[in-house]
């Protein structure tokens, strides 16, 4: 960022270089796409003792003001994390290439056919936290869907970001590609987020991806589209024909698998059935891994260990290891309690009917609803995304993991031979 730049200024001429930028990766070549990855790739590669120089830096300041180990690790560049950023790159440039398909080409009485292409959406701003691989996966995926990219990391990540894209940016060189591609903000003054949610003009989405007040801060301020989600309450429902050993297994590893993620299961329910004979055995396996349980009346008589749960329980993303646990007296009531209490992020039934099991499907209003499987399988790579750039709770214009085709949207397409309408 130049000194003398406020900025407002700064972040404009951002704007107006990434809006230039994305007429020409638009218009550039599957193959040429694939070669500026190529070439990415091979910058990362060899910078890798410049990132990671810049990374220690990152660190260092980090220890210094305090960040708890938790997020230092997020932060940490080590080798590992290098070479899964570059093979990152390498499996994305892999994945079949959206843009330019035609769907649905059909004729018409009049003897046209009309159709949809795929596009991409043209501008895409990236605010994120922490994670420095992450200014990797979102230039790699935005460029492979054909579009350019505003990168604004955090603070904590501002040297290993720099450097980042510093070789990204050599590697579009290098490539022959438009640099302006790939945007790093290169400024830690919290004032360019509220630029950037305000530039309709020049971003046509932003995507965030942080923690809960983050993106509520800017989908409160954002006059551009945002992809997002705010929370993860996800639920588990174990029916009244549901098999136990798979309802224990399922919830244990819904739960426990890792507790910091979005796909994390929150709150448990149980049908009032089952209760007596599914409940002791998973508190068993969640006793074991440490996991505090808090239930309802009909909980806790099963459940001795379990606490009282409060009306905010329900609604909870915990992100750790307690679980809310409900008992409920029929599908209708769990299928109520999940849209009522729920994050719309993914939820699941566990039954061996089939027609509870549709119901279940129809009826739960989430981006992902699962039968018989653990909600820790919704993101982008487990859904044959090949990667995603996050997960979105929204309806328009994509919703769940968003990979490669959420980067892009659909324009009508009509193919002729001198049809004129009457």
């Amino acid at each position: 960022m130049n000194v003398s730049m406020s900025v407002e200024d700064y972040m404009v001429d951002l704007g107006r270089r990434a809006r230039a930028a994305a007429r020409e990766v638009a218009r550039a070549s599957g193959a040429q796409r694939s070669g500026a990855l190529t070439a990415i790739a091979r910058a990362l590669e060899a910078d890798r003792e410049i990132i990671q120089a810049a990374n220690t830096l990152d660190l260092e300041a980090g220890e210094a003001s305090g960040l708890d180990a938790p997020m230092l690790d997020r932060l940490r560049l080590d080798d590992a994390a290098i070479a899964r950023m570059i093979e990152g790159v390498r499996q994305v440039n892999s994945l079949p290439d959206p843009v330019g398909a035609i769907s649905d080409l059909d004729y018409r009485p009049s003897g046209i056919q009309v159709g949809r292409m795929r596009v991409p959406l043209g501008v895409i701003g990236i605010i994120y936290e922490s994670r420095p691989n992450v200014t990797v996966d979102a230039a790699a995926l935005c460029l492979k869907a054909g579009n350019a990219t505003m990168l604004r990391g955090g603070s904590e990540a501002i040297e290993s970001n720099k450097a980042i894209a510093a070789s990204i940016r050599r590697g579009l060189r290098a490539a022959g590609f438009v640099e302006d591609a790939v945007q790093l903000v290169a400024t830690t003054d919290r004032a360019a987020v509220g630029h950037l949610v305000r530039m309709s003009a020049y971003v046509d989405v932003i995507v965030p991806r942080g923690g809960k007040g983050l993106i509520e801060r800017i989908s409160a301020e954002s006059r551009v589209p945002v992809i997002k989600h705010l929370d993860g309450n996800c639920h588990v429902y174990v029916d009244a024909a549901a098999n136990a050993a798979m309802a224990v297994d399922i919830v244990v590893n819904a739960k426990c698998q890792r507790y910091g993620v979005c796909n994390a299961l929150e709150s448990l329910l149980v049908h009032v059935d089952r209760a007596a004979e599914v409940l002791p055995a998973i508190d068993a396996r969640l006793a074991a891994e440490g996991v505090e349980v808090r239930g309802c009346e009909l909980t806790r008589e099963v459940i001795a260990r379990a606490v009282a749960a409060t009306e905010a329980d329900w609604f909870e993303e915990y992100l750790g290891p307690i679980l809310a646990v409900k008992v409920v007296p029929d599908i209708d009531a769990a299928i109520a309690h999940i849209n009522h209490y729920g994050s719309a992020h993914t939820d699941a039934i566990v039954t061996d009917d089939y027609g509870r099991a549709r119901k279940f499907l129809a009826e739960v209003d989430s981006s992902s609803v699962m039968v018989n499987a653990s909600t820790r399988f919704a993101d982008g790579f487990e859904y044959g995304l090949g990667a995603e750039i996050g997960i979105s709770t929204d309806k328009l214009h994509a919703r769940g993991p968003v990979g490669l085709e959420g980067l892009t949207t659909l324009k009508y397409v009509v193919l002729g031979d001198g049809q004129i309408r009457q």
